[in-house]
């Protein structure tokens, strides 16, 4: 992924509509590295960590909008115009974990001992 996937931000969604938006059919994708996601998740989510996203992003549904995720909103600008430039419907969670945590959206613990 280049720079320019960061240097405009991609249309975003604050963490209380990304959850009116997945309780609607949209697809949370958490974008951080795996020793993160093991700590703790989105119920549902999809991890697909950003170094693998241009690779991944053909096991990703094309019919439903996609939410891009990570700890504080920056790596998931760059994930969400990723995915646009090839061709998903997709948003950026501002605030990350942080703001769906205050929002009062689900999280899972990972399995115990992971890193």
């Amino acid at each position: 992924m280049s720079i320019r996937h960061y240097l405009h931000r991609a249309p975003a969604v604050s963490a209380a509509e990304a959850i009116d938006a997945v309780r609607a059919g949209a697809l949370i994708v958490d974008v951080r590295r795996r020793f993160e996601w093991n700590r703790t998740h989105i119920p549902g989510a999809i991890h697909l960590p950003l170094e693998q996203l241009t690779a991944g992003c053909e096991e990703l549904p094309e019919d439903r909008l996609l939410i891009t995720f990570c700890t504080g909103g920056l790596r998931s600008y760059g994930a969400a115009n990723l995915l646009i430039d090839y061709g998903f419907d997709a948003k950026n969670m501002s605030g990350g974990l942080i703001d769906w945590r205050a929002a009062g959206g689900a999280l899972e613990v990972g399995p115990r001992g992971e890193r």
